[in-house]
């Protein structure tokens, strides 16, 4: 794997409410531009609709994991149902709005602005991103433009770190749950001069759960053990009144067990990036965000068979890396426009070494495959303010390439029997955004918008056939980029004192979608469909009055394969529920204890594109009771899945796999 230093910084979000669409006022305590964030967002950033997750609610799930609690936000989902504790780690891919199960995110996913999605795979990282580091999450539904667009096709997870005045001097916790599981982790964030530096740190271990039924346990059976660390550490230095500088760096390493004894993946990452932000002064100079990153990640996997039980193929080393950047400027053009212009660039190289083994244990092949992709564009976009009415408008122009593609295949001696290289191909294709805010009343506000977009296939689908046992899904260096057109509308509503209502109503197609094709017996292949039509409605909700707070969301998508002459013609894409909802029940008071329980339900969803293995719908009860010991310390108690619900995450010809059942935690937290 190669080593790199990286430097991180911040995008910001301003107000943050449990997961609700727009507040009315940013939260107490969190500044509109404070050390450590990135620029102001511009004013017409709301007309593309987002749902805030704030800190609290952040560091009060009952899992303790970001992927989980990004369920709060209706129609956001992984590829697969389970967390970042029983899933493949490249399972993670993240999509929103029931756009086609792949295990590739479709949503671009920023850490203070920095994309985080493996540069080889394209999943995100979940288990290095530790909630207890995060201030707030903002996710937008639907194509992006701007830095980093050509990515997010089916919407935008904007990650931001814990500023200064939500981080503590020292903070921490640990805690004991069932199955022998533990998680710890511990930061220090002390002033440095003008600026300031965090070092976080986090380790969990667990013997894991059986995510193999009863019934279909046999010796080789084994829980889903899981070990990983990460290490973080993030600074903020003050150039002038107006400017600062921000530099982070990553190291995680994760290790898990799936199904059966041996059947082992491990994932691992650096990460590092730098960012110079100027904000405008008072005589409203040029803003300027300038963004380096580097990635150097790492996976490794073994495959056991289901007849056999003996390793059957073992992916023991796909390096990888990625590097890119931007540059956004901000002119001062008038106290009414608000304009950006910038450009940016992507760079991903990886390659894989894996061999497969006969049931005698002896080597049958060894294959070496990998390639390079790379995008860059450049993108402006305006925010025009008219009274009530904000007009906001944005394009990109981008180049994509993949690069240098290659598969190889040698027998056990060594010689050489598949040798293909692929043709380099390119292209340049033009997205933008289009929307309108209109400030109808002063509780009102009325939205709509259009956005077409684009994503370039990961080296993963070009290049890496994968087994989830017994079956086989092949790579398809042929594919092509998919490409999206979708417009929204709807509504933000503050009817009274702390209360937020929004509905909204969209249709997206993606174009040329990847899709897991069945192309035989126990046989898949990565192919573009013709398309996926997804249309449906999200409606989210909010009140706080004092130290009680409820939020809710819920998301009916209809969404369809367009695949004429094929059988996936009409059909639901797999991995895509039409309904999801989630509603959370808080007690937070300033002082004394404190109370909260999540309610998430799943509908109807298919493991496969001929929807033959299906996933029943699962509603799952979550809660977290605090209760403060003295100043700065707290008892805190948790349960997952209570009601101990069956969540099938699996079901390959009737092989299945389960989700996290009862889980309880009792932990001490210190600092915050």
């Amino acid at each position: 794997m190669h080593r790199s230093t990286f430097f991180a910084a911040a995008l910001l979000v301003p107000g943050c409410a449990l997961a609700q669409e727009r507040p009315a006022d940013p939260p107490a305590g969190l500044d509109i531009v404070v050390l450590g964030t990135g620029l102001a967002l511009p004013p017409g950033t709301p007309a593309y609709g987002s749902a805030i997750i704030d800190r609290s609610r952040l560091t009060g799930d009952a899992s303790g994991r970001v992927e989980d609690v990004l369920a709060d936000v209706a129609g956001v989902q992984q590829f697969r149902r389970s967390d970042s504790r029983s899933a493949n780690p490249s399972a993670q891919g993240l999509t929103v709005r029931s756009l086609g199960g792949n295990a590739t995110s479709r949503s671009l996913v920023l850490l203070d602005g920095v994309p985080i999605a493996d540069p080889f795979f394209g999943y995100i990282p979940f288990n290095a991103l530790s909630p207890e580091r995060l201030g707030a999450v903002r996710v937008t539904r639907g194509g992006g433009s701007g830095a980093f667009g050509a990515a997010a096709v089916a919407g935008t997870v904007e990650l931001v770190s814990a500023g200064r005045a939500q981080l503590p001097p020292v903070a921490g916790e640990a805690a004991y749950g069932s199955f022998a599981s533990v998680q710890s982790a511990v930061s220090v964030s002390p002033d440095i001069g003008a600026g300031y530096a965090t070092v976080f740190g986090r380790f969990e271990r667990s013997d894991g759960f059986q995510t193999t039924p009863a019934d279909q346990r046999v010796a080789a059976t084994a829980p889903a053990r899981y070990r990983d660390w990460s290490t973080w550490f993030r600074a903020v230095a003050p150039i002038d009144a107006d400017t600062e500088v921000q530099a982070a760096g990553l190291v995680f390493d994760d290790h898990r067990t799936l199904r059966f004894a041996g059947a082992d993946s491990r994932s691992q990452g650096e990460d590092a990036s730098i960012r110079l932000i100027r904000r405008p002064g008072s005589d409203r100079s040029w803003q300027v965000d300038a963004l380096a990153y580097v990635q150097a990640r790492g996976f490794a996997n073994k495959v056991v068979s289901s007849t056999t039980f003996r390793l059957t193929l073992d992916q023991r080393r796909t390096p990888a890396t990625g590097v890119g950047g931007k540059l956004e400027l901000r002119p001062p053009v008038g106290p009414d426009h608000l304009l950006r212009i910038g450009v940016d660039t992507r760079h991903a190289e990886g390659e894989l070494f894996e061999d497969a083994y006969a049931a005698t244990g002896a080597i049958t092949a060894r294959r070496n495959a990998g390639g390079s992709s790379a995008t860059s564009g450049l993108f402006a976009e305006d925010d025009w303010t008219l009274g009530s009415l904000v007009l906001t408008g944005g394009g990109r122009v981008d180049r994509w390439t993949i690069s240098d593609g290659f598969f190889r295949e040698a027998n056990q001696a060594g010689r050489i029997t598949t040798s293909n290289d692929y043709p380099d191909r390119s292209g340049i294709v033009p997205t933008g955004r289009v929307g309108a805010l209109l400030h109808a009343a002063g509780s009102l506000e009325v939205r709509a918008a259009a956005y077409t977009g684009f994503r370039v296939p990961t080296l993963n689908e070009l290049y890496r056939p994968y087994v989830v046992f017994p079956v086989t899904t092949q790579a398809n260096a042929g594919l092509q980029p998919e490409r999206l057109k979708g417009a929204e509308a709807g509504i933000d509503w503050r009817p009274f004192g702390g209360a937020t209502l929004s509905l909204t109503g969209f249709y997206n197609r993606l174009g040329d979608a990847i899709a897991n094709v069945t192309i035989g017996p126990n046989l898949r292949q990565r192919r573009n469909v013709d398309a996926i039509v997804a249309k449906g409605v999200e409606a989210s909700g909010g009140w706080r009055r004092g130290a009680l707070a409820v939020t809710a969301s819920y998301a009916f998508t209809d969404a369809h394969v367009r695949a004429p002459g094929s059988a996936l013609d009409g059909l639901q894409p797999a991995q895509s529920p039409r309904h999801a909802a989630s509603g959370t029940l808080a007690w937070e008071p300033r002082h004394g204890p404190g109370l909260s329980a999540t309610l998430r339900h799943i509908g109807l969803q298919y493991e496969d594109d001929l929807q033959t293995g299906p996933l029943p719908p699962v509603t799952t009860l979550d809660a977290v009771a605090t209760l403060p010991l003295r100043h700065g310390v707290a008892l805190v108690a948790r349960g997952e899945n209570l009601t101990d619900a069956t969540v099938v995450t699996r079901n390959s010809g009737g092989s299945i796999d389960l989700g996290t059942p009862r889980t309880l935690w009792i932990g001490v937290r210190i600092g915050r």
